[in-house]
């Protein structure tokens, strides 16, 4: 099919702070197969932040990949994305509309600093490519992970993207034919489709595993720490039965896709599309050192009523080396941790959006950014009492199971009390940073993404839909490389 160069492209993004050569050949051959079947002018978004030597491999990665009419590839280390992010706050600073004023009240160094923090950030590292996103004018983030690869039938790889450039920011109604079943309520089918989704197989999203095999009665106890505070022995049992498993390990062998309001718990980040029109008007919380942190979404979305579309081309997940290592181990554990005290703030932010519900959209079916913020400042003045309790648990839990646990509870408690606050500081963070985000999105689309993409990059009217009018950045055709140049400077921090 010919790639429609004057329509929005799309961002595959993948984000990845590890050596990931084959993820990155194999999200290429998705990028082509994309622009090949549905006609879309594909940016894949590689943001690197690997060590050099790492980032040189992935420089030959990328340098094999075919080029072909319609994709585009980003591969950017992290000074990189600092320079574009600074030239992004710098004019949502300076701006003259009103909304600007959340943005320079925030602070340059502050806003950067939950960009692109000096340590790891799911959510910042989903936020950047939100932004970058925007700059190259896209309409929709397929975001995919480099711990991950594709599953096979009949030797060729089955790739989510297929049901997520069939549905996503189509109105429900229209989306009908794309899907195999439909159980929407008629009252959503006129809103757009805000999300699209699918899991994964293979081992456990979080590296609980060996604690499963070494004492099922520890892993349930500490699994059931992310509960909701007050949550019925039943509750708690069900949430860790339904936890990062994703689809078990049955393989692919027919498309099922389902419209509907989405099923968050069968929908994964390493596996999901997101539509503009929602990442554009709220970011993912900018929590460092925690997992989960980007999955405030999958609420908001499910909670709105937008609807979504939840289907079974599940990819495969695989733990790295690096968490096979003590440096890793204890890293990941510490994540886990601070997953298990965000919760504090989290869950009151969730039940205050299920209890909004609509009031959550505007007559456009659009998210209301303020209502969110709020919602998260509230949350930041809650007890902590429940959360000394979680550090308790899970202090008496590891013990029990002893070894390298035991050791990490020793690590662990000097550092509770600067956890405690960390967490609480996040969720402030947060709504500090959803504030902000209006004015950065639309400066985002007035700034190449980087001096060297100047050249293939043509201004264009915005929107009529975006929340602030500004100037959008759309690519022209590249040369015969189908690629930008890159920088290969920059340093390791961010993903994982």
């Amino acid at each position: 099919m010919t790639v429609d160069l004057a329509a929005p492209g799309i961002c595959l993004a993948l984000p990845t702070n590890r050596a990931c050569a084959p993820a990155i050949a194999d999200v290429g051959a998705e990028a082509v197969w994309a622009a090949r079947e549905f006609g879309v002018r594909v940016h894949l978004l590689i943001l690197d932040s690997a060590d050099a030597a790492t980032r040189a491999e992935h420089e030959k990665a990328v340098a094999d990949l075919p080029a072909v009419a319609g994709v585009l590839v980003h591969h950017l280390d992290e000074e990189q994305q600092r320079a574009f992010l600074r030239s992004v706050i710098d004019r949502a600073r300076t701006a003259t509309p009103a909304p600007a004023a959340a943005a320079a009240a925030a602070g340059a160094d502050r806003l950067l600093d939950l960009m692109l923090p000096d340590t790891v950030s799911y959510g910042a590292c989903t936020n950047r490519a939100f932004l970058f996103a925007a700059a190259l004018g896209c309409s929709s983030l397929h975001r995919r992970d480099s711990d991950s690869t594709y599953q096979e039938l009949d030797g060729e790889p089955v790739f989510p993207i297929h049901h997520e450039l069939r549905s996503i920011g189509r109105r429900a109604a229209d989306a009908v034919p794309g899907v195999t079943h439909h159980t929407l309520d008629p009252a959503h089918a006129g809103k757009p489709i805000a999300l699209v989704g699918s899991s994964f197989i293979g081992e456990l999203s979080v590296d609980l595993g060996e604690v499963r095999a070494l004492d099922p009665e520890v892993y349930e106890e500490v699994v059931g720490l992310w509960a909701a505070t007050g949550s019925t022995v039943e509750e708690r049992r069900k949430l860790v039965a339904d936890s990062f498993t994703g689809n078990g390990t049955d393989p692919f062998t027919h498309d099922r896709a389902v419209l509907d309001l989405p099923d968050i718990w069968r929908i994964d980040m390493c596996n999901i599309a997101l539509d503009r029109e929602l990442y554009e008007r709220v970011p993912l919380p900018p929590a460092t050192d925690t997992i989960g942190s980007d999955y405030f979404l999958h609420h908001l979305v499910l909670n709105a009523g937008l609807p979504g579309v939840t289907h079974n081309r599940n990819i495969v997940n695989h733990y790295t080396s690096e968490r096979r290592t003590d440096a890793g181990f204890l890293a990941y554990q510490l994540r886990f941790t601070k997953f298990l005290l965000s919760m504090l703030y989290l869950h009151p932010v969730y039940d205050a959006l299920e209890a909004a519900g609509g009031a959550l959209l505007d007559e456009d079916h659009h998210v209301r950014p303020g209502a969110v913020a709020g919602f998260a400042r509230r949350a930041a003045g809650e007890d902590r009492a429940e959360n000394h309790r979680r550090l308790a648990v899970l202090d008496r839990a590891y013990r029990r199971l002893g070894g390298r646990y035991a050791d990490f509870a020793d690590h662990l408690l000097p550092r509770r009390e600067r956890l405690l606050d960390e967490a609480q500081a996040d969720i402030e963070a947060f709504a500090l940073l959803v504030d902000a985000w209006g004015p950065l999105v639309a400066a985002a689309r007035a700034v190449p993404p980087t001096p060297s993409d100047a050249d293939l990059l043509t201004p264009a009217a915005a929107p009529a839909t975006v929340p602030a009018p500004a100037p959008t950045s759309v690519p022209a055709p590249t040369g015969a490389s189908g690629r930008p140049g890159r920088s290969t400077t920059g340093r390791s921090t961010a993903h994982a």
